[in-house]
C-alpha cells in the first residue's frame, strides 16, 4: 500500500521544489504565473501555496495573490551552516591533496596579528617542514598570512601589523607592509600566495583562500615542500589542487562565487 503511494508523494515534493525554486528567481510572483511557468494547475498551485504559507516558508502581499518566500529557508541554511565544522571539511580535501603530492599540508587561521596552525596533514618524505597545530608564524612571511590579508581592506592589515616587527627570517623576507600591501594586490588578483623562503630558508608554500558564506576570507589551505623537491613547472598544478578544494570547501560553507 505505501510503496503505491511513493510515486504521488515523490511528484508532491517535486513540485514544491519547483514553487521554491520559482520564488527564489523572482521578488514575487502570482498563482497564475506560477502555475502556467510550472505547469501545473492553479488549484494545486494554491494549494501547496497556502500550505508553505500556514508552515511559515511563504508570505501572501496582502489581499492579492502574489506570494514571496519568507526568511526561514535562510534560517534553516544559516543553522545549518553553524553546524559544518571547518576542519572536518577541510580533512577530507587535504588527504586527498596528500594522496597526489604526498606533501605536506595546513589549514591557518588568522589570530590577532598572526596565522595560527589548525590543522595539518604531514609529508611522507623524510626531509619535510617542521610544524605542529597550534603553532603560531608571521602574517607577512607566510603564504596563509597573505591570502588571510589580500581579501581585507590595506586599513586592515595596517592596524593588524602597525605593532608586528618585519623580522628577515631570510633574505627574501619582506621588510615593511608597503612591500606587503603591493604583493597583496597580485594574490587577490590570482587567488593565491606564496612564500618563497620567506620564513624558512629552503622552504617553498602556495596558499588559497577558504570562503564564508558572507565572501569573507576565514582560512587558509597551502602545501608546503622542501625547494630541491620543488619543480617550477608544477606549480600551477599545486595551484590547481588547493583552488579545487578550497572551492568545494567554501561552496559547503555556502559561498558560490570563488575566484576564478
Amino acid at each position: 500500500m505505501e510503496s503505491s503511494k511513493q510515486p504521488e508523494a515523490v511528484s508532491s515534493v517535486m513540485k514544491v521544489f519547483g514553487i521554491l525554486q520559482a520564488l527564489g528567481e523572482q521578488k514575487e510572483i502570482g498563482v497564475t504565473e506560477l502555475s502556467q511557468r510550472l505547469m501545473m494547475s492553479k488549484s494545486t498551485v494554491y494549494r501547496f501555496l497556502q500550505t508553505m504559507k500556514m508552515l511559515g516558508y511563504v508570505s501572501q502581499e496582502g489581499e492579492t495573490d502574489k506570494y514571496a518566500l519568507t526568511l526561514k529557508l535562510f534560517e534553516l541554511g544559516a543553522t545549518s551552516l553553524e553546524h559544518v565544522d571547518l576542519v572536518d571539511l577541510c580533512d577530507k580535501e587535504m588527504q586527498h591533496i596528500s594522496q597526489q603530492t604526498n606533501e605536506a599540508l595546513h589549514l591557518g587561521a588568522l589570530d590577532e596579528n598572526a596565522i595560527i596552525y589548525i590543522h595539518k596533514i604531514d609529508s611522507g618524505y623524510n626531509l619535510r617542514m617542521q610544524s605542529r597545530i597550534g603553532r603560531r608564524n608571521p602574517l607577512y612571511s607566510t603564504a596563509i598570512g597573505k591570502v588571510l590579508l589580500a581579501y581585507r581592506s590595506e586599513e586592515f592589515a595596517h592596524e593588524a601589523l602597525k605593532d608586528v616587527d618585519f623580522i628577515k627570517h631570510t633574505d627574501k623576507t619582506l621588510e615593511n607592509i608597503e612591500q606587503l600591501l603591493s604583493e597583496l594586490k597580485d594574490v587577490k588578483a590570482q587567488a593565491f600566495a606564496e612564500d618563497n623562503e620567506e620564513q624558512e630558508p629552503g622552504l617553498r608554500c602556495i596558499a588559497a583562500p577558504i570562503f564564508d558564506r558572507f565572501g569573507n576570507v576565514i582560512a587558509g589551505l597551502s602545501i608546503s615542500l622542501p625547494t630541491i623537491r620543488f619543480d617550477e613547472k608544477r606549480k600551477s598544478y599545486y595551484v590547481d589542487l588547493l583552488q579545487n578544494a578550497s572551492r568545494k570547501v567554501s561552496e559547503q560553507l555556502g559561498y558560490h562565487n570563488y575566484p576564478q
